[in-house]
């Protein structure tokens, strides 16, 4: 099958058939190789990139300005202080603008029909960099790291996402593994299950591609995992809910106990990053200002061996400068 993505906007893994994902990766790890021997590209020659920030960003922006720079094209930034995006303009004028101006858009923020907007009418392909309810960058660099460190495909593999089920990196891992055919069980309380409508999205591509997608809050069903993922319990704008979410989701932490309890001793610990594990430096940072432990992994468990949080971070560059090469490069 030849794959053909220039043009195409990367808004969800859903939009994206398993092909265009292989292709995606298999670029990923060719760039990867040139890279660390020191080879080059220019297929962005020319190219111009906007970054567009609702969020604040440290590995997403570093991803697409290094990404981008090291294949010849350019970026501009873009925050809220900065542009009237989202202010006295509408979006659409503001997508009819930015496509006049630049190659691609990429978009990180709140709501997902931002970034649907903004490829509907800009003209030019957009990256979703980050929404409340996704997250496809961050996974495809999970997934290029996890066929680095199991020597097995990506449809024999089972991940298990702990913690709060419903946000963004639980619903962009059951795209992604559901596209994948893999096995991912979202491990949490009840009060915090994943949105059955997402769940009723993934039911048909499962039903294709063999992949099981699944809730539970029985530790039993973690059993065979070979990556345990987390996220923290309070995104950006839900500090005041830390109180609550301690309380529901304390026993989903991710301590080597809940490790031991795959019965894999090879099990990798993963997570999209910042994480708290550090009590003492982050309790001295102010972080637990409120009194609450919020960690969601321990720090044992997340500067052990078993953790490959920095190859991903690491792999969000390689895949995101796939992603672009592929819908604009020459």
């Amino acid at each position: 099958m030849t794959v053909n993505l220039k043009g195409r906007s990367f808004l969800t893994l859903m939009d994206y058939s398993p092909e265009e994902i292989r292709y995606l990766l298999d670029l990923a790890a060719k760039l990867k190789k040139d890279r660390a021997a020191g080879v080059f590209g220019d297929s962005l020659r020319g190219r111009n990139v906007l970054l567009l920030f609702e969020k604040t960003s440290t590995r997403t922006r570093s991803a697409f300005e290094v990404g981008a720079t090291q294949e010849g094209g350019s970026v501009t930034f873009l925050d809220n202080r900065n542009s009237q995006f989202g202010k006295k303009e509408s979006i659409e004028d503001s997508a009819k603008v930015f496509g006049r101006i630049y190659d691609a858009i990429e978009y990180r923020g709140f709501e997902q029909s931002v970034v649907e907007d903004l490829a509907k009418h800009s003209g030019v392909p957009v990256y979703n960099g980050l929404t409340d309810v996704d997250h496809p960058t961050q996974i495809l660099a999970d997934l290029m790291t996890l066929e680095e460190h199991i020597d097995k495909p990506l449809g024999d593999m089972k991940v298990v996402f702990c913690g709060d089920t419903r946000n963004n990196m639980s619903y962009a891992w059951m795209y992604g593994c559901a596209k994948m055919g893999m096995t991912f069980v979202a491990y949490g309380p009840p009060e915090l299950a994943p949105d059955q409508a997402v769940l009723d999205r993934v039911a048909p591509v499962c039903a294709q591609t063999g992949a099981k997608v699944t809730f539970s809050s029985d530790i039993a069903d973690i059993a065979g995992a070979d990556a345990v993922y987390t996220d923290i319990w309070a995104s950006m704008g839900e500090e005041a809910q830390i109180p609550d979410r301690v309380k529901l989701l304390s026993p989903y932490k991710v301590t080597d106990g809940l490790l031991e309890a795959t019965g894999n001793p090879d099990v990798l610990f993963m997570h999209c990053l910042p994480a708290f594990h550090d009590f003492e430096t982050e309790m001295a940072r102010g972080q637990y200002e409120l009194g609450y432990d919020i960690r969601e992994v321990t720090d044992e468990v997340f500067r052990s061996a078993r953790s490959v949080v920095f190859d991903e971070a690491e792999n969000r560059m390689h895949t995101i400068k796939a992603v672009m090469v592929a819908t604009i490069g020459r």
